[in-house]
């Protein structure tokens, strides 16, 4: 996939920051597709520093645009059976504050699925104003480590790359057996 997003930008160098700023926005609106590939090709087309800006800069725009999006087509269900939860109803009834300090730790940490706290953001009390500042903030250092770590990652030789990637389908396994997604043998 991100060889076909380098090829994607290389043949339309025009519009290759257009592309990659619609692409993120897409990929936000999933939710559930992962950024890094796009990263990846944002640091190996746009250098470093120009890679992390426009990454940035589309991770901002996506989440922002998928904030609307999911608030007008998904606000009617904060009063659905699925948000009755205890801790789901905490994050849905925040106040601007906690709403605030929430959403820049859970941007924080980069195992957190972007797309889902934007999602309980939208369909809940926090404002635009309230995201997009909090957002904004708790992107820059889940950016910068995504970013030193794909290109960490890209300067790699192909044993490393095979040994990294071994490395992370067992500890994605052993999550998997841990929390029951995958049955142990017994």
């Amino acid at each position: 996939m991100q060889q076909a997003i380098i090829e994607l930008f290389q043949t339309n160098p025009q519009v290759a920051i257009m592309i990659s700023l619609l692409l993120s926005i897409a990929i936000s609106i999933l939710g559930v597709v992962p950024s890094v590939f796009l990263t990846a090709a944002n640091l190996i087309v746009f250098g470093f520093w120009g890679g992390l800006f426009l990454s940035f800069a589309g991770e901002v725009l996506g989440a922002t645009v998928s904030f609307f999006l999911y608030r007008k087509g998904f606000k009617r269900l904060n009063d659905t059976r699925a948000f009755q939860y205890p801790k789901v109803q905490k994050l849905l009834q925040a106040n601007q504050k906690e709403a605030f300090a929430l959403i820049i730790s859970l941007r924080i940490l980069p195992f957190i699925p972007s797309g889902l706290v934007t999602f309980v953001a939208a369909v809940g009390q926090t404002t635009f104003f309230t995201f997009f500042i909090a957002n904004m903030i708790g992107k820059i250092p889940a950016i910068v480590i995504e970013s030193l770590s794909v290109d960490q990652l890209l300067h790699l030789s192909f044993e490393w790359k095979i040994g990294v990637t071994i490395l992370g389908l067992g500890v994605l396994m052993y999550i998997m057996k841990k929390v029951g997604v995958v049955e142990r043998n017994s």
